[in-house]
């Protein structure tokens, strides 16, 4: 086991190794940043700690003692571990592809339209995008960032709201007609889409206090597949605001309903330094998502 309390100071250790690489205090002052009167000092607290002359002090030019040279062998060997160890883990991390969580709904509407533009401006990063309805947490090694809709929290993440998306049930016009429907117990009649592993088309339908009452049909189906569903007709659909602002935009669908203004989409990351492909794509998400 390491003797912590007999090991002279870290920046005592690393003033010795850059006087030994430079060969002289000014350049070892120039390679730590610090003036050469600090590097004469952290010399003499050296051999002060270690009560032995590190240095031949005799002639005009500092030479090292016979400890002074089984020293800086030591530290020259323990120094390039460090300095492999760093960046090794340094380069492990910001190699590992990006990993990004979140519904497949989302990926498809707006996330993979805009994605072109982060990888036209950081093309050194590769990127893994994880579209599932199930609620991934950001993880170290794993998931770098997930974004989730809902209005939180998330205790144990730091998260930022990208954007407000309240849920919408929408249809095509060709699927409602000339029907006004100004109560949701009128959209029973209709075929019901909702996307795989989520139930927000029938918990909506129970915050209306429909919860035991079946509509015509319904289909589960991944949520891109869902949203073409709804455009061609074959059914109504549950979604947030973001999903489909496009498609209402174009008219090729209608809102029926609007609620949950207060909800929206975040991002969530474990806390902690964000190694730099994740701090690239945080500064890019938030950009995007402000002109959204």
């Amino acid at each position: 086991m390491i003797d912590w309390s007999r090991l002279p100071s870290l920046a005592a250790l690393r003033a010795f190794c850059a006087f030994v690489e430079r060969g002289s205090v000014v350049g070892a002052g120039a390679a730590l940043n610090v003036s050469h009167a600090a590097v004469s000092q952290q010399l003499r607290s050296l051999e002060t700690h270690l009560g032995t002359p590190l240095f031949d002090r005799s002639n005009r030019a500092l030479e090292l003692t016979d400890e002074g040279r089984d020293l800086a062998r030591a530290l020259e060997d323990g120094f390039g571990r460090i300095n492999t160890g760093v960046l090794h883990a340094t380069q492990s991390r910001s190699e590992r592809p990006l990993n990004i969580a979140c519904t497949p709904t989302f990926a498809a509407a707006w996330l993979m339209p805009r994605l072109a533009g982060f990888q036209s401006a950081h093309p050194g990063i590769d990127m893994v995008l994880t579209p599932s309805p199930a609620l991934t947490d950001p993880a170290f090694g794993g998931i770098d960032v997930a974004l989730r809709f809902g209005e939180g929290p998330w205790p144990g993440f730091d998260h930022v709201c990208l954007m407000s998306a309240p849920i919408v049930a929408v249809a095509a016009p060709e699927l409602i007609k000339d029907a006004t429907i100004h109560d949701p117990e009128a959209l029973l009649a209709y075929p019901w889409l909702e996307e795989l592993g989520t139930t927000e088309s029938t918990s909506w339908l129970a915050a209306q206090g429909l919860a035991h009452r079946r509509v015509k049909s319904r289909t589960e189906l991944p949520g891109n597949l869902m949203l073409d569903a709804a455009r061609r007709g074959q059914g109504i659909a549950v979604t947030t605001w973001v999903a489909v602002a496009e498609d209402v935009a174009a008219g090729r669908l209608v809102i029926l309903f609007r609620d949950r203004p207060q909800a929206g989409y975040h991002m969530l990351t474990k806390p902690g330094v964000l190694r730099p492909p994740l701090r690239a794509f945080v500064r890019w998400i938030r950009k995007e998502a402000a002109k959204s």
